[in-house]
Order: C-alpha cells, then sequence, then structure tokens
C-alpha cells in the first residue's frame, strides 16, 4: 500500500506541481485510523494503526458528523501561498505549523485513553489554527454554522479539509439536536464510515 501511495503522490506533487501535503494518498491507500510520522522533507513516512479501545472506536463512528457546506474550492489556491511561507520559514507559520503538530499529539493521547471531550475540545482548536493560517480558510456564513453547530449538541468541530469550503466536521454530544439543527440551517448530512482495508484492486 505505501508504493501506491507514494506513487501517488509523486504524480500529484512531483509531476503535476500541486502544493499539497501526503496525508490523503496515505491513507487512501493504507486506511483504518492511523497515525503517521513525516520524516525530513516528508521523505521518509512511517504509518501505525491507532491503538484505541473498541468502545473508542464506535464513538467515533457514531458521534462524528459530516455536513456539507455547499462551498467548494480549488485546493492548491489555499495551499499554495501557505506552502511558500513555510519553505521560506515564516515566523508566523511555522508556529501555527508546530501548534499543529502539538495538537495531533495530544488528539493521539485523548484518544487512546478513550477521552472524547479532550479530542472534541482538540478539534476547535485545529479549527482556530487553520483559520489563521489563511484569510480564505472560512466565511462569515461557515462560521455562523459551525457556531450554531456548537450551541446546538456539537462539543467541538472543524472545517475538514484544506478549507475555503468542503465539508464541517463535529464530534456531537448530542446528534439529534445536532442534525436537526444543521437541517434547520440548510446543511446536508453525508453519513460515512471507516474503511479499514484501503487501496485494493478489484478483479473484474
Amino acid at each position: 500500500m505505501g508504493e501506491t501511495a507514494r506513487k501517488a503522490c509523486q504524480i500529484e506533487i512531483d509531476i503535476l506541481g500541486e502544493p499539497i501535503g501526503k496525508q490523503d494518498q496515505y491513507i487512501a491507500a493504507v486506511g483504518g485510523i492511523t497515525c503517521f510520522q513525516y520524516g525530513p522533507l516528508k521523505k521518509d513516512i512511517r504509518y501505525w494503526p491507532l491503538g484505541i479501545s473498541e468502545i473508542t472506536r464506535v464513538r467515533l463512528e457514531e458521534n462524528l458528523l459530516l455536513f456539507f457546506t455547499g462551498y467548494t474550492r480549488k485546493t492548491s489556491d489555499l495551499l499554495k501561498d501557505q506552502v511558500e511561507r513555510s519553505e521560506v520559514g515564516n515566523l508566523e507559520m511555522t508556529n501555527n505549523l508546530n501548534d499543529v503538530k502539538v495538537i495531533g499529539f495530544d488528539v493521539r493521547y485523548d484518544l487512546e485513553r478513550g477521552n472524547m471531550m479532550r479530542f472534541a475540545d482538540r478539534l476547535n482548536d485545529d479549527w482556530e489554527l487553520k483559520k489563521a493560517r489563511s484569510s480564505g480558510m472560512t466565511n462569515p456564513e461557515i462560521d455562523a454554522w459551525y457556531e450554531f453547530g456548537m450551541n446546538n449538541g456539537a462539543a467541538g468541530g472543524c472545517l475538514q479539509g484544506a478549507g475555503g469550503g468542503g465539508f464541517l466536521k463535529f464530534y456531537a454530544t448530542n446528534k439529534e439536536k445536532l442534525r436537526s439543527a444543521m437541517a434547520e440551517a440548510g446543511l446536508r448530512e453525508v453519513r460515512f464510515g471507516f474503511d479499514y482495508e484501503g487501496t485494493k484492486v478489484i478483479e473484474s
């Protein structure tokens, strides 16, 4: 599976020149609830299953909800400036990304210990850092939906992916209240489940 991810990265990053990371290609290839460790220049990538209990896995699957904002965006437009500022050592960007790394370690710690409320708090922290990286990360409507969700059954949330649109992800303490609120706001829920097989060949 690692070779599949490496080839996908080579096509997108090296050949097409997209200013993106490698996490999407690797999680798609590997599957599961997985930890990733990136070495120098992100060339040395290790991965292993996150050591969580069955109860925590079920809580994640049952309480993580996705809602489509209706906004779409070209990822490279948002990421190009962030990549350029990172590569020249912009202090604000470097500090922001270092804080994101700390959140990653915190999330691993919280999930391995089944502390779902601290995990939810980390989603909120990640969202604040993500907004600080780019003025195009959000807009007043997305901010209003996030606040509405947080006031109606969500303990934590953030905009999934590169930002600027796509999906709002919430960890819910009251799923029915959150679903009702987001439906009232006009957002469509997208149901999902975790995939544990990753990329596979389908025989025709």
